[in-house]
């Protein structure tokens, strides 16, 4: 585990793009494809938008690049909240990436249906259950959350199935995820996390007792450990104490 602290959100996405382009191409020299799982929310964007910039368009080969996403609301498309949209609108739309290589989750048909579908295509590309994602971005909520996994939830602690979809009370509203297995069996994840309203959450999963019920983020535990994150100084100002 590595631990990266950048002054803030600007320069942890800058650090972190320069990352991936590293590290897509040094995947891309022993494999034919890269498969990456986005995040949504709204510390990702800066990223999106650089890594569409052209200062980095030209470092990536986008065709040979199959995306994922980690989680989304049931909402439409076309919904401002909807995490696809704002992952194609900030970058796919963008990059020269071909469209039967990005795979979001589906709002326009029922969510158990929805995750049925998207674990269908996930055990496709991934057959081997120890080697998922080649890369696997994430956020974190304030209340120690990632994905759509929220504090209290049972789909937290989910062995089997690789997408869940469920009905987060708080927000009135149905979430389709990604679970702990899939996730675990990344090549790699990455968390970015900015802003000092994630202090306290960051602090916790770090230093708190092993306790994913009450900080999700803590289910997050690789298998090769091969994790990464990404902080700005707003956010780790508690732990450099």
């Amino acid at each position: 585990m590595q631990i990266i602290v950048t002054n803030d959100i600007n320069d942890l996405s800058i650090k972190c793009a320069d990352w991936i382009v590293q590290y897509i191409e040094k995947i891309l020299k022993t494999s034919d494809r890269f498969t990456i799982a986005l995040s949504g929310g709204t510390t990702p964007k800066k990223l999106y938008q650089l890594l569409s910039s052209d200062k980095y368009r030209n470092k990536i080969d986008w065709t040979r690049i199959h995306f994922f996403i980690g989680d989304e609301r049931y909402v439409p498309f076309s919904h401002a909240r909807n995490n696809g949209r704002m992952i194609v609108e900030t970058l796919l739309n963008l990059v020269p990436a071909r469209k039967e290589q990005i795979h979001l989750m589906r709002t326009d048909i029922e969510p158990e249906t929805s995750a049925t579908e998207y674990e269908k295509v996930l055990r496709n590309y991934f057959p081997d259950i120890n080697h998922s994602f080649d890369l696997v971005l994430l956020g974190l909520g304030d209340n120690a959350h990632t994905l759509s996994l929220f504090p209290g939830y049972p789909v937290t602690f989910e062995k089997t199935d690789w997408v869940q979809s469920f009905f987060l009370k708080e927000e009135h509203i149905f979430r389709i995820t990604l679970t702990a297995p899939v996730v675990n069996a990344a090549g790699c994840i990455a968390f970015l996390v900015s802003g000092s309203e994630k202090m306290a959450a960051l602090y916790n999963v770090f230093t708190k007792e092993h306790n994913p019920g009450l900080y999700p983020a803590q289910i997050i535990q690789p298998f090769n450990d091969e994790i990464y994150w990404w902080v700005d100084k707003a956010a780790a100002s508690d732990l450099l104490q």
